[in-house]
């Protein structure tokens, strides 16, 4: 065999062992930066398990706002309650005085006409007009309002109207008469106004 020969043996044996020694060093190489990056990898997931799974102070911190929370939605409702209540309460209580003197009403009534009446007994006289002003002044304690409209523009949120007539003296839907005169207190009538209404 050739010297010549024998080098280029020797040559393609040392280029072998070089290209194996790079193979080895690639794979050995790509083995570190697998090992890396499954290191990372097992890095991240702890870091991540820390982070999802909340300190003892952080527990107590969400217990404490979801406590607070719920006790401003209570004290909230609580409130509405309330101020429902006693809305309620008025309401329920403006009805049954309304309902009350409307019961009594018939009876002022009756005294009006008492006072009306014509009589020479002036004791007699004297104690109907004691008995309709005291009666009087008990209602407007009781902050009732006498609806008399005459000679007012006829308004059906106050009175009825049982007659019509026709006079060239008043006005268009003006109020000639007031058969009996209406109560309220406050916006609530209760009892309208029963009139005549003059050129509807």
């Amino acid at each position: 065999m050739s010297d010549e020969i024998k080098q280029e043996l020797e040559q393609e044996e040392s280029n072998t062992a070089e290209a194996e020694e790079e193979v080895q060093q690639t794979q050995e190489a790509e083995t570190d930066q697998t090992e890396q990056v499954v290191q990372t990898d097992e890095t991240e997931k702890t870091e991540q398990q820390q982070k999802q799974e909340p300190t003892e102070e952080e527990k107590l911190r969400k217990e404490l706002d979801e406590s607070k929370d719920k006790y401003l939605r209570l004290m909230a409702e609580y409130d509405n309650f309330r101020k429902r209540s006693a809305k309620e309460r008025l309401e329920l209580s403006a009805s049954v005085k309304g309902s009350t003197i409307g019961e009594i009403l018939p009876v002022f009534d009756n005294f009006e006409r008492a006072l009306a009446a014509e009589t020479e007994d002036t004791n007699y006289k004297a104690g109907v007009e004691m008995i309709f002003k005291q009666f009087g002044d008990m209602l407007t304690k009781l902050g009732v309002e006498i609806i008399d409209p005459i000679g007012q523009t006829f308004d059906p949120n106050i009175a009825n109207a049982v007659n019509q007539i026709e006079d060239e003296n008043l006005g268009e839907n003006e109020v000639a008469q007031v058969f009996q005169k209406g109560y309220k207190i406050g916006d609530k009538v209760i009892r309208y106004a029963m009139v005549v209404v003059a050129n509807p």
